[in-house]
């Protein structure tokens, strides 16, 4: 594994396992599909299936049994549209807020805990490149991701 591209497809593999036993699942966390997308609907406000599947590229019956089991648990609600139209959208609820931000604070705790031996400078270029590699990511694949 001496080529860039080789290290970084392995590199890529171990930090999704790593973050999964970083984060682990159960104990009332949200499952990944949630997390990923009650955090989509946070950073775009009320969204449709079709909204949700055209930001995430996800098949409407996908979408369809992940939010039904999203409105079981009681973290999104379905609402109106507040423009008017005629499909409902999805909103999170207070207790979808506070899940994600349980999970997300677990989240870093995991991560500050990986971290605490680096140097905020590294921290900080860990955080660029990764940053970075994203972004190239979401231009490709046409879908880029809300950002502060």
């Amino acid at each position: 594994m001496d080529k860039p591209l080789d290290q970084i497809e392995f590199e890529t593999m171990l930090l999704g396992r790593h973050m999964n036993l970083l984060t682990g699942r159960g104990d009332g966390r949200l499952d990944r599909s949630a997390y990923i997308l009650l955090s989509r609907i946070l950073a775009e406000g009320p969204l449709s299936i079709s909204e949700l599947s055209h930001a995430l590229g996800l098949d409407a019956s996908t979408l369809n049994r992940q939010t039904a089991a999203m409105l079981r648990a009681g973290v999104v609600e379905r609402i109106p549209d507040p423009a008017g139209g005629i499909a409902r959208k999805f909103a999170v609820t207070d207790e979808g807020r506070r899940r994600l931000a349980s999970d997300r604070s677990s989240n870093l705790s995991g991560l500050a805990r990986v971290l605490e031996n680096w140097t905020p400078e590294e921290a900080a270029q860990f955080a660029a490149g990764l940053g970075r590699f994203n972004r190239d990511s979401e231009r490709l694949d046409g879908r880029p991701w809300p950002r502060d």
